[in-house]
């Protein structure tokens, strides 16, 4: 794969061109009107490769062109503490599995995007920490609004996309940036490369091995 050297900025900028990008077929009505729909972007990726960083900054660059915009975060539908731990708090295929309520993703962030839906995301479920419901209030996208939703393990589920990231790490990067306490995950994410292939499936892969100097896939 050629990957070439580029800014969060114009990373965040050159997304933002891709999502508005008319899709033939889809946006153009039988009489050549465009037809409001949603987007829905995935940015998949470990936790310490800032998937939160880039789905906000996209947010907001197509805030500043006119689109609506809503970054959902996976850690916001995370399973009960009770279901999570079933099999002890440090079991790798656990964590790859069963930690993130995938039927409660769907219901309540990817489904309503549908065509024809109702456009009603909700922002989070479940508070991690606190072990409780958030309560939080649904958000109301309108149609040609985007929903940035970013998170772990995203590739596999058969989410619904219009594009997908991907932000990778080289084994030895992963290793040297995920927390010691965090380390007894590393080989879920050796399984997920394994088995899903993200730099693969992925539409545009942006290598973040140092954190400051991404490069990605998407270049000429």
């Amino acid at each position: 794969m050629r990957l070439e050297a580029i800014t969060w900025e114009r990373l965040a900028t050159e997304l933002t061109e891709r999502v508005l990008a008319p899709t033939p077929g889809r946006d153009t009505g039988e009489e050549g009107r465009p037809e409001p729909s949603w987007r829905r972007v995935l940015v998949d990726g470990a936790p310490v490769a800032g998937g939160g960083r880039l789905a906000r900054a996209v947010a907001e660059e197509l805030r500043l062109r006119g689109r609506s915009a809503v970054v959902v975060d996976t850690e916001g539908f995370l399973r009960a503490a009770s279901l999570r731990y079933e099999f002890g708090r440090h079991d790798p295929d656990a964590y790859r599995e069963s930690w993130w309520d995938v039927s409660a993703l769907w219901r309540e962030v990817l489904t309503p995007l549908d065509p024809g839906g109702t456009g009603r995301v909700l922002p989070d479920l479940w508070d991690g920490e606190r072990d409780r419901a958030t309560r939080s209030e649904y958000v109301e996208l309108p149609p040609g609004g985007v929903l940035l939703l970013h998170g772990t393990f995203l590739l596999g589920r058969w989410f619904p996309a219009d594009l997908v990231v991907h932000l990778s790490l080289s084994p030895g990067a992963l290793a040297r940036r995920t927390p010691g306490e965090w380390r007894w995950t590393l080989p879920a994410f050796a399984g997920y490369a394994a088995d899903e292939r993200p730099e693969e499936v992925a539409d545009v892969v942006v290598r973040v091995d140092h954190p400051e100097r991404p490069a990605w896939s998407g270049g000429p």
